[in-house]
């Protein structure tokens, strides 16, 4: 099998997978409108912070111009591509604020916590920074995808510096927008509840599961052309390198916000923690503590592993979900916080966003080619044989 008609065979899996989401959506919509929009919320975050993690990692690699971007650059440039489309599934989320956020809901003022933000925390302003988000993040990827297709057509090295050019002041809008964005979307869910450290600690979490997707499809297509004429095991052991230091990073961050406000013991911070450490969620919180740090962490420190694609594939396999597990873990406590609950309508939303994300995903992936064209850097890689 081609590597084209495995990306096609996967793209219409996912709009299958996506079409019954839907479908089980719209019952659990009709059936319960708040648990609908719970379950939506969570799920359009996780995937949706694909596509911003795929944008990020890009705008990195253009400013970096490591060696281990080329070979994943069409995965990111396709995944930023999807925001376009995610932009338009946000409206759920629009039109339900008042449900989902208190800040949002008539009373609201009646709050002393909520009634100090709200020249913040107001209904316009918040849509017209949604909007703003998504307008800024669509201008990078469409400029940068333009530039990169223009210098497979080309193969003029000026083009390459020219998205250097864009990236570097890029990915400092990229972090302060992303960083924004998840103050709004999931930290003001409890809105008397505040931590400067929270924005980027999330946008690491997604930078980390995007690089988990690509990392995968790139051991997946590995043994395809036009991979295997150029992928060494220094790619992957790089690329594992890159997993690792973002796995550090997000438990750096992690334990250093939980740190803080534990021992700071303030009354207005400390029940976030207690709502995600009482029952069923204390549970998650140490599957967290085990697979999304000390686990891949001591895995990721063997040089062995990095380089085999396969073994390389299951860590980020397992990223992947556990990745969904910690942004369930940070949304839903809002909703349940005295329990953990999860209900078939969780599921249903994950298959239908997930189900049209990767649709789209996979449907961009196979409007270019897989690896960047005539571009000199890939020639420059040293041969290795890729041990599987």
């Amino acid at each position: 099998m081609t590597p084209d008609a495995l990306l096609a065979l996967w793209e219409r899996w996912s709009r299958i997978a996506g079409v019954a989401g839907i479908v089980l959506s719209l019952v659990g919509f009709l059936i319960n409108r708040e648990q609908f929009l719970r379950s939506y919320l969570f799920a359009y975050i996780y995937w949706t912070g694909m596509g911003i993690g795929c944008l990020g990692i890009l705008l990195l690699h253009h400013t970096v111009g490591g060696k281990w971007g080329l070979v994943i650059r069409r995965f990111l440039e396709a995944g930023a591509r999807t925001l376009p489309f995610m932009a338009v599934l946000v409206i759920p989320v629009l039109m339900g604020l008042s449900i989902l956020y208190p800040w949002a809901r008539p009373d609201a003022a009646q709050d002393p916590a909520i009634r100090s933000k709200t020249a913040y925390l107001n209904v316009p302003f918040f849509v017209l920074r949604t909007v703003l988000y998504f307008a800024i993040w669509t201008v990078y990827a469409r400029l940068l995808s333009k530039r990169s297709e223009e210098h497979d057509l080309t193969g003029d090295d000026r083009l390459i510096r020219h998205m250097r050019a864009l990236s570097a002041p890029g990915l400092v809008v990229f972090v302060l927008t992303a960083t924004f964005a998840f103050i709004d979307w999931v930290m003001s869910l409890e809105p008397e509840w505040f931590s400067t450290i929270y924005g980027v600690m999330f946008l690491v979490g997604q930078v980390l599961q995007a690089f988990a997707l690509t990392i995968a499809l790139l051991a997946v297509l590995s043994r395809f052309a036009p991979f295997d004429k150029y992928l060494t095991a220094q790619h992957f052991h790089d690329l594992g390198n890159l997993v690792f230091a973002f796995t550090v990073l997000w438990a750096y961050l992690s334990f250093s916000q939980f740190l803080i406000i534990w021992a700071g013991n303030l009354p207005e911070e400390i029940p976030w923690y207690l709502r995600r450490l009482g029952p069923g969620w204390g549970a998650v919180a140490v599957f967290l503590v085990l697979f999304h740090f000390a686990f891949p962490f001591l895995v990721l420190l063997q040089r062995t592993v990095k380089r085999r694609a396969t073994l390389l594939l299951k860590i980020c396999v397992l990223m992947i979900f556990v990745r969904m597990v910690d942004v369930y873990w940070l949304v839903e406590p809002a909703f349940y916080p005295s329990r953990i609950s999860v209900r078939w309508v969780d599921l249903a939303t994950v298959l239908a966003v997930g189900g049209i994300w990767l649709s789209l995903f996979f449907w961009q992936l196979r409007t270019r080619p897989l690896l960047p064209m005539r571009d000199r850097r890939l020639e420059e890689a040293p041969r290795e044989t890729v041990a599987f």
